[in-house]
C-alpha cells in the first residue's frame, strides 16, 4: 500500500517537473528571477546635451526580465541613459560624458550579461 502511495505522490511531482519546463522553454514562464515579470521603469532623461551614443551588443538576455535588469543596470550609470532592444540583443546608450568600455564591463560583467563589443556613434 505504501509503495502505491509513494509512487503516486512521485507521479504528481513528476507531473509538475515536466509541466514546469514545458512552460519555460515554450517561453510561457519568467525565465530569469523567478516568476512574473520584472517592470520596466520609465524611461531615464537626461538633462545635459548628449555628445554621442554607443551600441552595445550584449550577450545573455532571453526575456523582459532580462531586457529590464540590463536597462536598469545601465541606466544606473551616472550621465548615460539606456534603451535596450531585445530583438537584436543591442542597447543604445545615449551619453552626456564619455563612458569608457571599462565602466560598461564593470557594470555588465558582474551580472550573466557579457558585452560582446561597443560601437561609437558621434551625435
Amino acid at each position: 500500500m505504501a509503495t502505491y502511495i509513494l509512487g503516486a505522490l512521485l507521479l504528481v511531482g513528476l507531473f509538475f517537473a515536466v509541466r514546469g519546463m514545458v512552460r519555460h522553454f515554450g517561453g510561457g514562464g519568467a525565465c530569469c528571477g523567478g516568476g512574473g515579470s520584472i517592470e520596466g521603469g520609465s524611461k531615464k532623461k537626461l538633462y545635459h546635451d548628449v555628445i554621442g551614443e554607443k551600441v552595445l551588443h550584449i550577450e545573455g538576455m532571453h526575456c523582459d526580465n532580462c531586457k529590464n535588469a540590463v536597462e536598469r543596470m545601465l541606466n544606473g550609470i551616472d550621465g548615460a541613459a539606456a534603451e535596450v532592444d531585445l530583438g537584436k540583443n543591442i542597447a543604445v546608450l545615449k551619453m552626456e560624458r564619455m563612458i569608457s568600455d571599462e565602466e560598461l564591463h564593470a557594470v555588465l560583467d558582474k551580472t550573466e550579461y557579457k558585452l560582446a563589443r561597443a560601437e561609437l556613434r558621434e551625435v
